[in-house]
């Protein structure tokens, strides 16, 4: 798939951008390179091959999932307008 000049004047319509004429003619050719890419990574045959989420088989160092903060529920609460249960009340806004 290629682009023609007027194709990429109506992306760039669509987009609300504005392009001129010698900027359309580079964009033309870089997104004509991109698609060109595409199609070539498309003619690869991947029969056989896993998907993977990296390029490289690496594992993540993880830490241990522990609280850090103490419980300051109290004490933001105490300052609150209106709480009760636990929970803040505050005005219906939508009717």
């Amino acid at each position: 798939m290629s682009l023609s000049i007027d194709d990429v004047q109506r992306i760039a319509k669509l987009a609300r951008i504005r392009v001129n004429e010698a900027e359309a003619a580079g964009y033309q050719t870089q997104l004509n390179g991109i698609f060109g890419l595409i199609e070539a990574m498309q003619a690869v045959d991947t029969t056989g091959v896993e998907p993977m989420s990296h390029a490289q088989d690496l594992s993540q160092r993880l830490r241990a999932d522990a609280v850090t903060e103490p419980d300051r529920r109290q004490a933001f609460q105490a300052v609150a307008p209106q709480t009760e249960d636990g929970l803040y009340l505050v005005p219906k806004v939508i009717e």
